[in-house]
């Protein structure tokens, strides 16, 4: 084949478009309510907005420093200090970054070499195995074992090997809202100082945990204090999630790996938004409790909701993900059900298999997402109760 006819790299073409944009197109072309990709269709703040607003009319809206305007990083380390107690240095231990998925980008190209391997837990995030393989490595894969999405502790030590450099978490989890224990954390820690591996957190819902579970940033485990990176982002807890603010927690020797990448990739990050967030997230306490008092209420709406309509719920721990099972419904999979209940039902959601390597597993789960208004989950609720009624 010549050139011309094949632009996307060997590592990428096995990946494909997304389902996130698939479900949109077909959710647009239906006129469905739209509970698949997890924004919310509300926005953050009012004063933060309008302080980003004014940011911009005064400039200077020119480069910002690489790792982020001094402003941002002190208040994340404020934030680390507030609600984990635990030290970071703003200098040389917190990135900047166009959203957690560079974030997530930087650290893979700034530490990966071909061939390493890395380990992903099954259901993952469908943006680290194509970011696993453009940095030339090999995804291992684990699946958290069912029911209850436990930690597989002997598979998991045999997947750990002389090639493994990463393994990455994602907590909450994305799209089953999995929380980490403190327990299953530090099983990890260990495996991680016996076989020399760096550990990466994603973490982007840790301040979207449910009554009776914990969130625990891989920092707050000592020996995971100086090996660590951790991932987080302001779009999920400020609910602005086109501005793309993220960032990274990392000693400094990871640090360095991760801005040796991030300078080459976005360079920088708006400044006017990043002085915005600054602000936001030195918000009282009042402002987190109210998001999660938020989101706790619309938890129960649309999960009481979907088991009171004879569904199996696994209600979240964490994140603002619900998925329920439609092995006994008689479809096909989980992409048949989704396609009929955006033509059929009219809403939108998300088939879960796409977050199974080669999708062998998770055909039985579909994910609604409840980060949305009242009015767009009462209309969707209506629909649903209108279909199985």
């Amino acid at each position: 084949m010549s050139n011309q006819h094949k632009a996307v790299c060997n590592a990428l073409q096995p990946f494909g478009t997304t389902i996130f944009t698939e479900i949109n197109r077909l959710c647009a072309q239906a006129g469905a309510v739209n509970l698949s990709q997890g924004f919310p269709d509300f926005d953050g703040p009012e004063p933060i907005r309008r302080l980003a607003a004014r940011r911009i009319l005064e400039g200077p809206n020119q480069y910002s420093p690489s790792p982020g305007v001094p402003s941002l990083r002190q208040a994340i380390s404020g934030k680390v200090k507030r609600f984990y107690d635990v030290e970071i240095d703003p200098e040389t231990e917190v990135t900047v970054t166009c959203g957690a998925t560079e974030a997530i980008a930087s650290a893979f190209l700034g530490i990966l070499e071909p061939e390493d391997e890395v380990i992903l837990f099954e259901p993952c995030y469908d943006l680290y195995p194509p970011l696993v393989a453009r940095a030339g490595a090999k995804a291992i894969y684990v699946p958290l074992e069912r029911p209850g999405f436990r930690l597989p502790r002997d598979q998991l030590e045999r997947a750990f090997g002389p090639k493994t450099r990463l393994i990455v978490i994602n907590n909450p989890l994305n799209p089953i809202g999995k929380v980490f224990s403190r327990e299953e954390l530090e099983f990890i820690s260990e495996l991680c100082r016996e076989h020399d591996v760096i550990p990466l957190s994603d973490e982007v819902y840790e301040h979207i945990v449910y009554r009776g579970r914990e969130h625990i940033p891989l920092f707050q485990i000592p020996s995971l204090r100086e090996r660590s990176i951790v991932v987080s982002s302001t779009a999920k807890t400020f609910s602005m999630t086109g501005w793309k603010v993220g960032y990274v927690i990392s000693s400094p020797w990871l640090t360095e790996a991760v801005r040796m990448a991030h300078q080459f990739l976005t360079f920088c990050t708006p400044s006017a938004l990043q002085e915005a967030m600054a602000e936001a997230i030195d918000l009282d306490d009042s402002y987190y409790e109210e998001l999660l008092a938020l989101y706790s209420g619309k938890r129960e709406m649309l999960s009481q909701v979907l088991e009171d309509l004879g569904f199996q719920v696994l209600w979240p721990e964490g994140a603002y993900y619900t998925c329920i099972s439609i092995g006994r419904l008689g479809f096909e999979d989980d992409m048949a059900f989704c396609r009929y209940l955006i033509n059929e039902v009219g809403v939108a959601a998300i088939p879960c298999s796409y977050f199974w390597h080669n999708r062998r597993g998770g055909r039985d789960l579909v994910r609604f997402c409840f980060c949305k208004t009242d009015e767009t989950l009462e209309q969707a609720i209506e629909r649903l109760k209108r279909w199985r009624g």
